[in-house]
């Protein structure tokens, strides 16, 4: 089973990032120092939005409404709806072949990808918001060999987490830090660096 991540593995967030820091009023970078700070766990293990977004303003001094965090969710799901070509190649090379998702994401961001036509080709997908745990928990790897049906020695990851690949390794998995397609092609086996 090949097991991917999402996030900074399959799509990247830069362009919603820009927009998330528009429609809040600060820079880039300040939305970066507070987007995957505290608040991010809760959300990713099944937190409201309301209660994230709010949280993300508090820290960047300003006040988000309930119509507010709906909006900045809206803008936030657009980073998952499709992929870059780039992935969409990645994902076509892999046909054929058992695939599945591991992803620390809150339920809009599970629902996105679920509703998203490209991950139709995925075999299982688990998200960290549907079954109460993060990467790198232990118990998250067990989780997801429980939803694959697989061992650990049957699992092949891609993360872009050093950490998440560690516990991955802990677990029994053949884990990889994520150096893109090509690579992961290259590792697999599928095409030559």
């Amino acid at each position: 089973m090949i097991v991917l991540d999402l996030g900074g593995v399959l799509v990247r967030s830069d362009q919603v990032m820009a927009a998330v820091a528009e429609r809040l009023g600060v820079s880039r970078p300040a939305l970066e120092e507070v987007y995957y700070g505290p608040p991010r766990q809760a959300f990713d293990l099944g937190g409201s939005d309301l209660a994230y977004w709010t949280a993300v303003g508090d820290r960047l001094g300003v006040t988000v409404t309930p119509d507010d965090a709906a909006e900045l969710t809206g803008i936030d799901a657009t980073k998952w709806a499709d992929l870059p070509s780039g992935s969409a190649e990645f994902l076509a090379a892999l046909a054929g072949r058992r695939t599945a998702v591991l992803s620390n994401a809150p339920a809009h961001l599970a629902r996105t990808v679920r509703d998203a036509a490209w991950s139709d080709g995925f075999e299982t997908l688990v998200f960290s918001a549907e079954v109460g745990l993060v990467k790198p928990d232990p118990a998250i790897y067990a989780a997801a060999d429980a939803a694959y049906g697989t061992t650990p020695g049957e699992c092949v990851f891609f993360d872009d987490r050093p950490p998440n690949v560690e516990a991955a390794r802990a677990h029994g998995w053949t884990a990889h830090v994520w150096d893109g397609p090509d690579a992961a092609l290259a590792t697999l086996g599928l095409r030559t660096a």
